[in-house]
């Protein structure tokens, strides 16, 4: 009994990617192995949907003809539909013709790496759709009309399967003094896993018949009768036969007699192997950062603690940066950052050195338009004055 293995692609390459593996690492040659359609065009799929009575062997291979040869009989032919339906929308059919439980076997595992197609989800979907069966005279899926399919598809699986969340934002607050709450928020990174159809092969089993022969010895057996002339006197015995009487010698002979038997000679198992693997998440979060500005008298002392006045900022500008051109309002910001640094507690005891690659991530990440190489000296001295350096 041969077995039959099929699956069903959305991408052509992914089906020629499976065909070239079969060759290369299963041991199945061309005659083994078929697909539909046989090219990547809307004339190779017409022709590969040619009705089930077309039995003529000019120019490809027929899903109808191959599900007749398959099946037989009208009992599977809502499976034909399915298949013929996928090829319709744009799907490519790979089968193989197995001679063993282990070549099956080999066959399913090298089929479902290439992206098979989960095609009893797949039709569920179309059902749900409002699909009620393969149509011969239905007219081919257009390719706007394929990606809008698979993308419905894609959709459903997604909502199915997938695990709804959401994140509530709070609102800013008012409190009953005078004064104003400004909410921090900040983005957690949450991973999670769920379970999504990824596909899978359908093997069909059938039943095919072999001529075979064998030889056997027959034994016959025939009656003679031979007539000889005799001249001699009569003895007692011939007097005593001498009356009419009747002799029967019966012939026999061995004819074959044909039996068969039914044995089981090999199964056919198909499950499925779990693995697990680690992947590893990446992404970005969000966080609201507070700047605090610490507003002084104008022309304040410089002293550990206290606030550094515009001035003082001014003229350190007018020395790091005059001549570069600009005015002092593009650096103000800088120089107002690395002041609130100073009053900042997770940064106490800090040297600049090593608070530098901290202050310039959160710089870049905050100021995406203004450059740190720009603006370091200024993030830095503002720093220092409110360190009392």
């Amino acid at each position: 009994m041969n077995n039959t293995v099929v699956a069903v692609y959305d991408e052509y390459g992914d089906a020629q990617g499976a065909m070239n593996a079969l060759f290369a690492e299963g041991g199945f040659t061309q005659a083994d192995v078929k697909l539909s359609p046989a090219e990547d065009s809307s004339e190779g799929r017409q022709q590969a949907l040619r009705s089930q009575q077309d039995t003529s062997d000019s120019g490809g291979w027929s899903i109808g003809g191959f599900f007749s040869s398959l099946f037989g009989s009208d009992q599977h032919s809502d499976d034909a539909g399915v298949y013929s339906e996928a090829v319709r929308r744009g799907g490519y059919m790979v089968s193989v013709d197995a001679q063993s439980e282990e070549q099956a076997e080999r066959a399913a595992d090298i089929l479902q790496r290439f992206n098979a197609v989960d095609l009893d989800q797949r039709a569920s979907h179309w059902r749900s759709s409002g699909w009620t069966g393969y149509q011969s005279d239905a007219p081919l899926y257009t390719a706007e009309e394929i990606r809008n399919d698979r993308d419905m598809v894609s959709k459903t699986i997604v909502a199915t399967s997938g695990q709804q969340s959401s994140d509530g934002t709070p609102a800013a607050s008012t409190s009953a003094s005078t004064g104003q709450a400004i909410p921090v928020i900040e983005e957690q990174l949450q991973v999670g896993k769920r379970t999504v159809q990824r596909g899978g092969v359908r093997v069909f089993s059938r039943v095919t018949e072999t001529p075979v022969q064998e030889s056997v010895q027959l034994r016959e057996e025939h009656v003679t009768i031979e007539r000889t002339a005799v001249d001699q006197p009569a003895s007692a015995a011939d007097i005593e036969a001498f009356k009419e009487g009747t002799i029967e010698v019966r012939e026999s002979a061995e004819e074959a007699v044909v039996g068969k038997t039914a044995r089981v000679v090999e199964e056919v198992r198909v499950g499925k192997e779990v693995t697990e693997r680690t992947e590893t998440i990446q992404d970005t979060v969000r966080r609201t950062d507070v700047e605090v500005e610490q507003l002084g008298a104008q022309g304040a002392g410089m002293g550990s603690g206290t606030v550094a006045g515009d001035d003082d900022f001014r003229t350190h500008w007018q020395t790091a940066y005059g001549s570069s051109g600009g005015q002092y309002e593009d650096y103000a910001s800088a120089y107002r950052y690395g002041a609130n640094l100073a009053n900042q507690q997770k940064y106490h005891g800090y040297r600049w050195d090593e608070l530098e690659p901290q202050v310039r991530s959160d710089w870049e990440a905050s100021h995406a338009g203004s450059p740190w190489e720009r603006t370091k000296q200024a993030v830095r001295y503002g720093w220092e004055k409110m360190k009392g350096h």
